[in-house]
């Protein structure tokens, strides 16, 4: 790694307060790479050598069986991946592709459990990056098991519009196939959700998204900040434990609903 790529990692949340030995230690072996769209990055049920952070680009986490596919994420910058398969050193559960051209850094992951052994700030760095994720997992259970494919569809847009701060527009990022997928339906019923959402003021012009009566929808999502976390991505908020601290105190300071951004 090139010494500006190390002081770029070094700032990441994952190692702000590491010890410069342990920063050492865990990145010694550590290279970033550049990745192009398509590109599988580890299979599901194969062991993990290494943690995976993304720097640039979308990465999709996805499982199978049975001839089955499901998306079971979507990750954008900053974000480890496979964390805990890592520390556990087990098999990964899930499978990884680039949806975009990307730029990831890869760092064994026996530099990572010896990092962690040495440096107990590194420790709680890497337990707090778990619990984000944790509590980020739960999150989607409940929005998956509690509401129909239309509400979840109206809270997706909701929580798009919140945390990139896009007024009354939403962007999709990736094709509706992945998004049915990461909604937990398939690409017709997508179709119909979004009808759906017309009499609230959705319309869909290719990738843009116009949220035309934020009142309506929000009337017909409910958003709740113990499903839903609408914290603002970009500068203090850029780790998922970031947000579920920022997301904790709006609940705390409003919790019988949660503040949509600029309505």
């Amino acid at each position: 790694m090139r010494p500006s790529d190390l002081d770029r990692v070094q700032s990441l949340p994952l190692f702000a307060d590491a010890a410069p030995e342990t920063f050492r230690v865990a990145t010694a072996g550590a290279h970033l790479q550049r990745f192009p769209s398509g590109t599988t990055l580890l299979m599901e049920g194969d062991p993990v050598d290494f943690l995976y952070v993304l720097l640039d680009g979308q990465v999709e986490l996805h499982g199978t069986w049975n001839d089955r596919e499901t998306v079971l994420s979507i990750l954008r910058p900053v974000s480890t991946f496979i964390l805990a398969a890592v520390v556990l050193d087990t098999d990964a559960l899930m499978s990884a592709r680039t949806l975009e051209r990307c730029e990831i850094l890869m760092i064994p992951g026996d530099a990572i459990r010896t990092a962690m052994r040495l440096d107990s700030r590194f420790g709680m760095a890497v337990s707090r990056d778990l619990a984000g994720a944790f509590r980020g997992m739960v999150r989607c259970n409940k929005n998956m098991k509690l509401r129909n494919s239309t509400e979840r569809l109206a809270n997706y847009l909701l929580t798009q519009r919140a945390t990139h701060n896009s007024g009354g527009t939403v962007r999709l990022h990736h094709e509706k196939r992945v998004l049915a997928s990461l909604l937990g339906m398939t690409p017709e019923n997508l179709s119909r959700s979004f009808a759906a959402l017309q009499p609230y003021g959705v319309t869909v012009n290719g990738s843009v998204v116009t949220l035309g009566n934020l009142t309506a929808l929000a009337q017909l999502a409910k958003p709740d900040p113990l499903i839903d976390n609408h914290a603002p991505r970009g500068g203090d908020i850029v780790a998922e434990a970031d947000a579920e601290v920022w997301s904790t105190a709006q609940g705390r300071a409003a919790p019988s609903i949660v503040r949509l951004q600029h309505s």
